[in-house]
């Protein structure tokens, strides 16, 4: 019995990521904090359900007017395709910092309803967000049930993450907005530090960074 398959889908558009910055140190000091209470009787320290807050609260400022591609961990992936109405000007770049503002007031709220106190759940406030923003041609593909993004633009988008942008704006919350993007979506680049980063197999690559 065969299967229907959905075609892959050859697109071009908006690539965002938004990643949060020092998840992972964070959750590896609570799990090693709370090895022999919280995890010993079952019970899941408040960090997780934080942690699920703030990628919740990162979907619901960006879906819409983007399409969620996945979550990934520490970051949530989303896109559009070039005749969506995503938005544009300073608009764009007031999206990113609205979804910045809700990242901010989650982590305060928590600050302040926290049950632990440990030294481990107390490094909540190293937690920030940054933001990686690319345009260019994808593939939307079928794989086990699933539509994925692939393409070398989506690789690059991600190898972002790592660049210099952090440390050209002298802080770890940042939209880094690629010039491909920054064209796409009609964004003024007054304020934004310039930068060209260079990623293996790919041409020098121009951006904007904005501090958030």
């Amino acid at each position: 019995m065969s299967s229907l398959i959905t075609p892959p889908r050859a697109v071009d558009g908006l690539l965002v990521l938004a990643d949060i910055g020092g998840y992972t140190g964070f959750l590896g000091s609570v799990t090693a904090a709370h090895r022999d209470d919280a995890f010993a009787d079952g019970r899941v320290p408040d960090a997780y359900a934080l942690v699920s807050s703030l990628l919740d609260g990162i979907v619901g400022r960006t879906v819409p007017p983007f399409t969620l591609s996945k979550l990934e961990g520490d970051a949530v992936f989303v896109y559009a395709v070039d005749g969506d109405a995503f938005p544009r000007g300073d608009a764009f770049l007031a999206c990113l910092q609205d979804c910045y503002a809700d990242f901010q007031g989650r982590l305060a709220s928590a600050g302040v309803i926290w049950s632990c106190r440990c030294d481990a759940c107390a490094r909540i406030s190293t937690l920030d967000l940054k933001f990686v923003v690319h345009a260019g041609p994808f593939v939307i593909q079928s794989i086990a049930g699933r539509e994925e993004l692939v393409g070398s633009e989506v690789v690059l988008a991600h190898r972002l993450l790592k660049s210099g942008a952090a440390e050209a704006v002298g802080s770890t919350a940042y939209a880094l907005i690629t010039e491909s993007a920054a064209r796409r979506v009609d964004l003024p680049t007054h304020g934004a530090v310039p930068l060209t980063e260079h990623v293996d197999h790919y041409e020098p690559v121009g951006a904007h960074v904005f501090g958030l």
